[in-house]
């Protein structure tokens, strides 16, 4: 198997409703075209910020076979296929892997905190259940689950595995992973609050996996170009600082509420949030319009950021 290994800005792509709540698939098709003309190298379809686990069985099934015909190969199309156990999860990859998918991300399930030994032992069964490429999203703010890079570097050995993102707040464990050199994309999530980004990409890693890019694409790309001379460490820093305003905003609220919400304020294609969730109004939302104007983002992009 060739790895597929990605490079730069992976979106976390929210997943467009239309207004009765069923999935909106023309609006995947423009954003998706959004994000390959704005330098995406990939995106990851129903990841947190895509809502996946609001979604029914039948739902993600359908957005794998509908969105992967989509692909024109100029990015990559990543699915979120974690299930409830791992025989689900398998379901998913496999069916992601028959549909035309590039790879599919895993987390661990939520909600049982299982063991890290049982969720080493997950990861490898799907990997060896599969020949599509795979990624592990460590994200124990959502599953609970928190996996040490002593477990992550053994599971990289595995060839189907070819990206990592990292969601905790400890740099030495990005370090640790990097150190072990696994041949694998590192990536880290773009919230500000953990703090990884920075640290991530100084260490030599090879990207973010973000949802900020779901409204600054370009930007998203630009800090997640990996360094490899010293004028690339100053255009980084001039770009994060100058996105900083917006990066808070988009976690200022649970994934994805900020973003989603600003997106549908602007134009953009998304939709509604999933009962529960709600969308922003008032100050909340208008505070992200303010940003995008001052950032020159709404200029840029065609934004409308009148309410």
């Amino acid at each position: 198997m060739s790895k597929k290994k990605i490079v730069g800005s992976f979106v976390a792509l929210i997943t467009p409703f239309n207004e009765d709540g069923t999935v909106d698939f023309e609006a995947f098709k423009e954003l998706l075209r959004f994000q390959e003309d704005n330098g995406t190298a990939a995106v990851l379809i129903m990841g947190s910020t895509g809502e996946v686990s609001m979604l029914s069985p039948d739902e993600r099934r359908e957005i794998i076979r509908r969105t992967a015909q989509f692909k024109t190969g100029k990015m990559q199309l990543f699915y979120g296929c974690t299930g409830t156990n791992t025989d689900t999860s398998i379901d998913y990859v496999r069916y992601a892997r028959d549909n035309g998918a590039d790879g599919a991300i895993l987390a661990a399930p939520a909600y049982i905190c299982a063991p890290d030994e049982d969720i080493e032992r997950y990861f490898l069964e799907i990997a060896d259940s599969t020949d599509l490429p795979l990624g592990i999203y460590n994200n124990p703010p959502r599953v609970k689950t928190d996996l040490h890079w002593t477990h992550l570097l053994r599971i990289f050995k595995h060839p189907n595995y070819v990206v990592h993102k990292e969601s905790t707040t400890r740099v030495g464990q990005v370090a640790q992973v990097i150190a072990g050199r696994p041949d694998v994309s590192i990536m880290c999530c773009d919230s500000p609050n953990l703090g990884l980004v920075v640290p991530t990409m100084s260490l030599g890693g090879h990207g973010t996996a973000n949802m900020t890019g779901n409204l600054a694409p370009a930007e998203l790309a630009r800090i997640s170009t990996p360094w490899t001379e010293p004028a690339d460490a100053l255009a980084f820093r001039e770009a994060y600082l100058h996105l900083l305003p917006l990066l808070h905003y988009t976690y200022s609220a649970i994934n994805p509420v900020a973003v989603k919400s600003l997106m549908k304020a602007v134009g953009l294609p998304a939709g509604s949030l999933r009962r529960p969730l709600q969308d922003l109004s008032g100050e909340p939302l208008l505070k992200g319009l303010r940003i995008l104007e001052e950032l020159g983002l709404a200029k840029k992009y065609g934004y409308r950021t009148a309410l």
